[in-house]
C-alpha cells in the first residue's frame, strides 16, 4: 500500500552514512588517506561524463583506444589497420575496401603496428574533427573522422618499408608527415645489406590532407629523401617555428648488424657515436620545390633526391644526444627540447638560433650525404640533468616540462626557464611516452598526465606470461604530483597517446538519413527502405535488399543456389539512439554491425549447399533472439 499525505511536502533527505563507516571501510581494506584522495579524484558516478578522452595507440593490435579521463575507462577500440569484428570491420564491403587501400605489393594486410596518433589541429590546438595514425610495420597511415569513430581511410606508398616519424601534423593540418624508421632501398627494391651506406635511404612522405573532404589527396603528396640514419620522432614547428619539421634519428654509425656474420649486433654498433643528428626540414621550402617538379617520381611517389634537397638548403642536420627518442616543440614554439636515451640530459634547442645559424650558413661540416650540419654549442640554450634514460617531453601551462624516465621508472618535472628537475614522480615500470592534457599544443591544460609503463609486473592478478601494459594517471596539478590510478591495457603494446577536452568533439548520436555508408560519408545507393525491401536476381548474383529494425530482418528467408554470388544491402532504418543491429550469417564469416541509420553492404560466394540460419548479434530487445531468419543454399 502506498499513501500520499496532502499536506505540504518537503525535501527528501539524503542520509548519510556515519563518518565512522568510511574510516572502518579504509581499515577493511588496508587503505591509506592518499588512496581515498585518489579514488575520489577519478570516480565518477554514473550518468556523469569525463572532462578528458585519451586516444592511445593500440600496438600491434593494430587499433586505437579510447579512455575517458579521470576515470580512466575504455570507452571504444576503433578498428583500423586490423579487422574488427564487433563493429564489423573488414567483414563487409564498405570497410573491406578501407583495408584494401592498405595493401603492399599486392598483398592484403590484416594487421598493423600502431604507434603514434595525431589529432588534426587549428591553429595548433586540437580541434576535435579527425585523428591520423600510423602502422610502423607497414608504412601506412589511416584517417579517422571523429564524427563518428570511424576509419575512413588508409594511404601508404612503398617508397618505405617501415615508418616511426609518424603520425604528426601541421599546426593547421595541411600536411600529415610520415618519415621511415629501417632504412631500405627506395621503392622496396633488392640491395645487398654490405651496400647499406650506398643503396639504402630513408625518406619522409608529407601528405596532402584535404579538409574538406576528410581525406588525404595522394595526388598532391610528395617525399624527401633522407641519409640512411635510422630515423626516428618527429614534431612539426608551432606559432613563429611553423613551417619547419624536426625529425630524430639514431644510427648515425649506420650499423646493419651480422651477428652470425662476425659483426655486433645493431644495438651495439648503433650505439658507439656520442651524438646522432636532428633533422631540421623546411617544409615550407620543400613544398615549393616539389611544385616546381624538381622531383623524382618512385614508387608513384613525386620524391625530392639529396641532391636536389642539399642545393636548395632543405635539410639541415645538428648533433643530438645519443639515441634520442622524441623531439618536442615548446607550445610557444620557439625552442624543441630532445632527450637521449643512453645519455642523461634534456637538451633544450634554440629555433631562432636554429634558423640564424641555417641563415649564416654556420656550419660545421657536412656528412657524407653533402647535408650540412650545425654547430651543436650554438644552438642550444642549454641542458637540465634529468635521469637514466629520459624519453618523452610534454608540458603543462604553468611554464613546467614533464620528461618520462626509463630506466629510473620516474617522471620528472622540471621548469623550462631555469633548467631545473623540480620534481620526479615513481611509476610502475619502464614508462615510454607520457601524455599530459593537450600537452603538445600551443596552450597545454596542464592538471592530468598518464605514464605509459612497458611493464606491470607486480600490479595486477596474474594472468600469465603476457602481462598487460600499465598506464598511471598522475594528477600534475597538485604539490607534490599524485599517482591516482593504475589501468591495465590487455590488448596490444600503446605507444604514444593525446588527450583532448571531451567538449571539443560532437560525435553523431545515429546516421541521418537511414542508409548512411560510412566510409563515404554520403547516402547508400542500395540503402533500402522500409516496404522496398526486395530479393533481385541477376544471373549468377542474388542482390538482397534488407532492413532491420526492431525485431526482425525484412525479408527473413533468402533462397539461392549453390555457386551463386550474394549480395546483402542492409539498412537498419532506426533512428532511436543507440538501437544498433548486428548480422551474421553461420559458417560463412559475415558479420556486421548495423547503427542506427546505417547501410551494409556484404558480398560472398555461396559456396557450401545447406541452411544457414542468419540473425542479430546485438542484443536489441526483449525479442532480439526472435530476430533471425535463413539462408538456404539449394543444391546447383
Amino acid at each position: 500500500m502506498v499513501v500520499v499525505g496532502c499536506g505540504p511536502q518537503q525535501a527528501a533527505q539524503v542520509s548519510q552514512a556515519p563518518a565512522s563507516s568510511t574510516a572502518d571501510l579504509m581499515k577493511q581494506r588496508g587503505l591509506s588517506e592518499a588512496d581515498v584522495s585518489a579514488a575520489l579524484q577519478t570516480y565518477m558516478p554514473t550518468g556523469k561524463k569525463d572532462d578528458y578522452i585519451t586516444f592511445a595507440s593500440g600496438g600491434h593490435g593494430g587499433n586505437l583506444i579510447v579512455i575517458g579521463v579521470p576515470s580512466m575507462r575504455i570507452l571504444k577500440y576503433v578498428g583500423v589497420f586490423t579487422p574488427e569484428p564487433w563493429q564489423g570491420y573488414g567483414y563487409g564491403d564498405q570497410s573491406q575496401q578501407v583495408l584494401d587501400q592498405g595493401s603492399r605489393f599486392g598483398k592484403q594486410m590484416t594487421w598493423g603496428d600502431m604507434h603514434h596518433p595525431a589529432l588534426s589541429e587549428t591553429n595548433g590546438e586540437y580541434d576535435g574533427k579527425y585523428i591520423f595514425v600510423n602502422d610502423k610495420a607497414n608504412a601506412r597511415i589511416a584517417v579517422v573522422d571523429l564524427h563518428d569513430f570511424v576509419t575512413k581511410q588508409i594511404v601508404t606508398s612503398e617508397i618505405i618499408q617501415s615508418d616511426h616519424g609518424a603520425t604528426f601534423v601541421t599546426p593547421n593540418t595541411e600536411w600529415v608527415v610520415e618519415s621511415s624508421q629501417y632504412p631500405a632501398p627506395l621503392g622496396g627494391g633488392y640491395a645487398p645489406i654490405e651496400q647499406f651506406q650506398d643503396k639504402y635511404r630513408g625518406a619522409v612522405i608529407f601528405w596532402k590532407f584535404d579538409r574538406d573532404k576528410g581525406r588525404i589527396d595522394k595526388s598532391k603528396s610528395f617525399a624527401m629523401e633522407l641519409p640512411p640514419y635510422m630515423q626516428d620522432l618527429a614534431d612539426s614547428g608551432k606559432l613563429g617555428s611553423e613551417g619547419w619539421v624536426f625529425i630524430n634519428s639514431f644510427n648515425t654509425e649506420m650499423s646493419w648488424g651480422g651477428t652470425m656474420e662476425g659483426n655486433p649486433p645493431m644495438e651495439s654498433g648503433a650505439s658507439q657515436n656520442d651524438m646522432d643528428y636532428l633533422h631540421i626540414i623546411n617544409l615550407n621550402k620543400a613544398i615549393e620545390v616539389a611544385k616546381s617538379g624538381k622531383t623524382t617520381t618512385i614508387a608513384g611517389m613525386p620524391t625530392i633526391m639529396l641532391e636536389t634537397t642539399n642545393a636548395e638548403g632543405l635539410l639541415h642536420l645538428v648533433g643530438e644526444p645519443k639515441s634520442p627518442h622524441g623531439v618536442d616543440v615548446t607550445p610557444d614554439g620557439k625552442e624543441l627540447v630532445v632527450s637521449g636515451k643512453l645519455d642523461t640530459h634534456a637538451t633544450v634547442y634554440s629555433f631562432d638560433k636554429l634558423k640564424s645559424a641555417i641563415e649564416a650558413k654556420s656550419y660545421e661540416g657536412k656528412d657524407r650525404y653533402g647535408v650540412p650540419i650545425l654547430p651543436f654549442n650554438d644552438v642550444i640554450r642549454g641542458q637540465v640533468e634529468i635521469g637514466l634514460g629520459p624519453l618523452h617531453t610534454q608540458y603543462d601551462d604553468k611554464g613546467n616540462a614533464y620528461t618520462s624516465v626509463f630506466i629510473e621508472s620516474t617522471v620528472a618535472k622540471w621548469s623550462l626557464k631555469d633548467l631545473k628537475v623540480l620534481e620526479k614522480v615513481k611509476v610502475h615500470y619502464n614508462v615510454g611516452h607520457i601524455v599530459a592534457a593537450e600537452g603538445d599544443t600551443v596552450s597545454p591544460d596542464g592538471k592530468y598526465l598518464i605514464a605509459m609503463n612497458k611493464w606491470a609486473l607486480d600490479r595486477f592478478s596474474k594472468v600469465g606470461p603476457l602481462l598487460p601494459q600499465n598506464f598511471q594517471l598522475i594528477n600534475i596539478d597538485s604539490e607534490p604530483m599524485q599517482l591516482i590510478y593504475d589501468m591495465p591495457l590487455p590488448l596490444g603494446e600503446p605507444h604514444y597517446a593525446q588527450m583532448i577536452k571531451a567538449d571539443k568533439m560532437s560525435p553523431v548520436d545515429v546516421y541521418k538519413p537511414a542508409g548512411y555508408d560510412v566510409v563515404t560519408d554520403a547516402p547508400n545507393p542500395n540503402a533500402v527502405k522500409a516496404k522496398q525491401e526486395r530479393i533481385e536476381r541477376k544471373g549468377k548474383d542474388v542482390h538482397v535488399y534488407m532492413t532491420s529494425v526492431r525485431s526482425h530482418f525484412t525479408p527473413d528467408i533468402v533462397r539461392v543456389k549453390k555457386g551463386d554470388t550474394v549480395h546483402l544491402h542492409i539498412t537498419n532504418v532506426e533512428q532511436a539512439h543507440d538501437a544498433t543491429h548486428g548480422f551474421t550469417v553461420g559458417s560463412y564469416n559475415v558479420h556486421s554491425s548495423l547503427e542506427p541509420g546505417k547501410h551494409v553492404d556484404i558480398t560472398f560466394l555461396a559456396d557450401k549447399e545447406g541452411t544457414f540460419p542468419f540473425y542479430c548479434t546485438e542484443f536489441c530487445s526483449a525479442l532480439h533472439l526472435e530476430m533471425a531468419g535463413y539462408l538456404l543454399v539449394e543444391p546447383s
